[in-house]
């Protein structure tokens, strides 16, 4: 079976058409893989569909040959992780960045199978629910991830004679969940995670840590 040009162009349209959905919510982020990334990924993924499921049409019919039309659209999964992988950002202190747009590309890949497939349904309810996750659902899931997140103070200090006197002042009024120091060098890095903390004082006392000589670095995140 081969199929006809028309259904060729309504699949990989359609699959363009998903794809840039996907990435218009991403692009309005600024996100590095942005709606071309997902219609690229999208198309690509409808196309070795069809190559995998019609392109072997010709040499099904002769003797000893058996192919299995899955093995080639398999590989589109594996392969989509390298560039899933770009996308992800890794910041200082264990923060990451980009699973989210990664994870995206790879339901984009697979709703491009899908569409290339003829599975039109399956494919536009998958659009439809990924839209819903990445867009409708983000602002339950910043307020509950706001209420769980642990606030995290990071100090860099050059001279270790200042930690005992720092460790008291952070101590007071403040619920530390707990603290950890390492050092590099001649400095000491100091970061502490607290389950409540007093905002006011937590304030007061990064100003004064600012006027502080022997303090080189302070990063808060809440």
């Amino acid at each position: 079976m081969i199929l006809a040009w028309h259904e060729i162009l309504i699949r990989l349209g359609l699959a363009a058409f998903f794809g840039a959905l996907i990435g218009l919510e991403r692009e309005r982020k600024d996100w590095a893989a942005g709606m071309r990334t997902h219609m690229m990924v999208c198309v690509g993924s409808a196309l070795i569909m069809m190559v995998s499921a019609y392109g072997f049409a010709d040499v099904l019919g002769r003797d000893h040959i058996v192919l299995d039309p899955s093995r080639v659209a398999a590989q589109v999964i594996s392969g989509i992780g390298f560039i899933g992988a770009g996308t992800i950002i890794f910041l200082k202190f264990g923060t990451i960045r980009g699973l989210t747009t990664a994870s995206g590309l790879w339901t984009v890949a697979a709703i491009g199978l899908a569409s290339g497939g003829g599975m039109y349904f399956a494919a536009s309810a998958t659009t439809l629910l990924a839209l819903i996750i990445l867009w409708a659902l983000q602002p339950l899931e910043k307020m509950y991830s706001k209420r769980f997140r642990q606030k995290t103070l990071r100090i860099v200090i050059t001279q270790k004679k200042d930690v005992n006197d720092l460790l008291a002042q952070i101590w007071q009024n403040n619920e530390v969940e707990n603290f950890d120091i390492t050092q590099d060098g001649n400095e000491s890095i100091i970061q502490f995670k607290f389950e409540k903390y007093n905002q006011e004082k937590i304030k007061e006392l990064i100003d004064k840590m600012q006027q502080t000589e022997t303090i080189k670095e302070i990063n808060w995140y809440a």
